[in-house]
């Protein structure tokens, strides 16, 4: 998949620099091996997309050569395509200041340090967003509540960070949680993929529990095994693990947490997905058996579960995540919105809430801007 796209990339970006070769650098030297030299990146990033992508060679570079081919190839897109409005300009009115090609200038350098910075400081720049929830439905021994919401963690694709990870843990316990709700996708494709980090993450505090739920990665849908039988061991030993953290996993089941004659039910199913991703959730059978509990949080990882099924019920708060944003937002806008109606933050239908939590860990490619790295603290408000 991302072997076609970057080949089309690579199209795109040889149009561009032919384009800007006899716009420009054929302008700033008559030296010919100067002009020459132009072209020299991307005889390099076509003969490494060939090499990675086409071949399956050096996959070991594949991530550090999608991001210097990002820095490469969107700078010089981007300038070609602002630079072009000047050609009218420059045809019809003989301008000699050509403001889309300063523009454009600009423009290429801001998308160069985006995805710079996105692909290093980006994906350990940690966010706290906080949140407050009033309700009338929350019991007084329940007001100032802490739930602190982390998810889709992807540790396989950390890669011995293990530093980031032990900050993301201190950031998680400064925030001094009541709860701690871990919304899926915790590992990308195999429970080995904990190994030598567990101890890190069950160091994440709680003053009642950690809760989590499955993601449509947990199951390890996206990496073949050699047969069914290790597929199931597999999602068995993760749930092992989590279990061994001291995380409390709710599979279509419900947990009920006292403070004297008050209770609150945490509720979580299996992913529920749709749009392609595999539904294993059950919200009735997470909820039978709650009676006499004025107030409900749901953990279900993908946010359009809530749509589908949660809207209409006595479930108060539904925390999800899936979406990541996108790995990257600009101005309030996230290439996520093109597939999901909620993709990150607080959605309210009602007396009903959303939270979708853009994730901490990073999928596809190791990046994120503006979707930075959430932690969310969501402190509950008796009313």
């Amino acid at each position: 998949m991302f072997g076609d796209v970057f080949l089309y990339i690579l199209l795109i970006l040889f149009v561009a620099d032919i384009y800007i070769f006899f716009c420009f650098i054929r302008k700033l030297t008559k030296k010919k091996l100067l002009r020459a030299l132009w072209f020299l990146p991307l005889i390099i990033i076509a003969a490494a997309v060939y090499l990675i992508f086409v071949k399956r060679h050096l996959n070991e570079y594949s991530d550090l050569f999608t991001i210097i081919y990002m820095a490469v190839a969107l700078p010089q897109i981007i300038f070609a395509i602002i630079s072009l409005l000047d050609i009218p300009f420059r045809l019809l009115f003989r301008w000699r200041f050509y403001p889309f090609t300063i523009l454009a200038l600009l423009s290429a350098a801001g998308v160069a340090l985006i995805v710079v910075y996105g692909a290093t400081a980006g994906t350990t720049h940690f966010k706290v967003r906080e949140v407050a929830y009033e309700s009338k439905e929350i019991p007084k021994s329940f007001d100032g509540y802490k739930v602190v919401q982390v998810s889709d963690l992807h540790i396989g694709n950390w890669k011995d960070k293990r530093a980031a990870m032990e900050k993301m843990v201190s950031v998680i316990n400064t925030q001094n949680a009541d709860a701690v709700m871990v919304t899926g996708d915790l590992v990308h494709h195999r429970a080995t993929e904990l190994d030598g980090v567990e101890d890190i993450l069950s160091r994440i505090e709680a003053n009642d529990r950690v809760f989590s739920v499955m993601g449509n990665h947990d199951y390890g849908s996206y990496r073949r095994f050699k047969d069914k039988e290790e597929e199931l061991q597999n999602l068995k030993e993760l749930k092992l693990r989590q279990a061994q953290m001291g995380w409390k996993m709710l599979n279509n089941e419900h947990y009920i947490i006292s403070k004297g004659e008050d209770k609150i039910a945490i509720i979580g199913v299996e992913n529920g997905g749709s749009q392609g991703f595999a539904d294993y959730s059950n919200l009735p059978a997470a909820m039978r058996g709650i009676t006499n509990v004025p107030f409900k949080i749901l953990l279900s990882h993908d946010p359009t579960h809530w749509r589908r099924e949660v809207i209409g019920t006595d479930i108060d708060i539904t925390l999800s995540g899936h979406t990541h944003a996108g790995q990257f937002i600009l101005f309030n806008l996230s290439f996520a919105s093109i597939r999901y109606d909620e993709w990150g933050g607080r959605y309210i239908e009602g007396n009903q809430m959303l939270y979708v939590n853009v994730g901490a860990g990073q999928t596809g490619l190791a990046f994120r801007f503006g979707a930075w790295p959430e932690i969310t603290v969501i402190t509950l408000k008796s009313l």
